[in-house]
C-alpha cells in the first residue's frame, strides 16, 4: 500500500539504464490489472532506443522527460479483444497505473503520458511505433531511476466524500 501513498510523477531521470529483470516486473505488473469480462486487450510496445526516446519527446507535447528517461513504456489496445465496447479505456488505464506502482515499488520513477483521447497526439504516437490498424495507443510512461525527489502528498479531502447519497 505505500506505492499507492508514495508514487509521485517522476519528470527527472538519471543516465542509467532499467535492467530486464525490472522491464520484465513492469509488464508483469501490466497485465495483472483486471479488464472487463477479463478480456485483456493490452498490448506494450517497450521502448529503449536513445532516437526512439528523443523523437517521441518532439512529436507528443507533454513528453520531454523522454529525452532523460532510459525507458518508456506504450500501452495500446486490440480493439478487437473487446467484449464490453469501450471498456479498453479502462483496461488499459488499471495497466498503466500497474505499471506506476510497480516502478514504485522497484525504487524506479516514472510518468504517465497520456496519448488517448486527443488524437492528435494518439495518432502521431501510434503512426511513429507502427501501431497496427485496430489498435489504440492509450498512453506512453517514462520510467528510469529519479533524479527528483517528491515527498508524499495527503490529497484526502473530506468535501468530496458523500456517504449513501450526494
Amino acid at each position: 500500500m505505500e506505492e499507492i501513498f508514495e508514487r509521485r510523477s517522476i519528470r527527472k531521470y538519471k543516465s542509467k539504464d532499467v535492467e530486464e529483470e525490472k522491464i520484465e516486473k513492469l509488464l508483469e505488473a501490466a497485465v495483472s490489472a483486471p479488464s472487463a469480462g477479463n478480456e485483456q486487450p493490452w498490448h506494450f510496445i517497450v521502448i529503449k532506443d536513445r532516437k526512439r526516446l528523443n523523437h517521441l519527446a518532439e512529436i507528443h507535447p507533454y513528453a520531454k522527460m523522454l529525452k532523460e528517461a532510459p525507458l518508456a513504456i506504450a500501452v495500446c489496445a486490440d480493439l478487437s479483444q473487446q467484449k464490453h465496447q469501450g471498456f479498453w479505456v479502462q483496461d488499459c488505464s488499471a495497466a498503466t497505473q500497474n505499471i506506476l506502482l510497480e516502478a514504485q515499488s522497484l525504487g524506479l520513477g516514472s510518468v504517465w503520458i497520456g496519448c488517448h483521447p486527443a488524437e492528435d497526439r494518439e495518432k502521431k504516437v501510434s503512426n511513429y511505433l507502427k501501431v497496427p490498424a485496430g489498435f489504440k495507443t492509450l498512453s506512453l510512461v517514462a520510467v528510469g531511476y529519479p533524479a527528483e525527489e517528491k515527498g508524499r502528498v495527503n490529497r484526502m479531502n473530506d468535501n468530496i466524500v458523500h456517504l449513501e447519497e450526494w
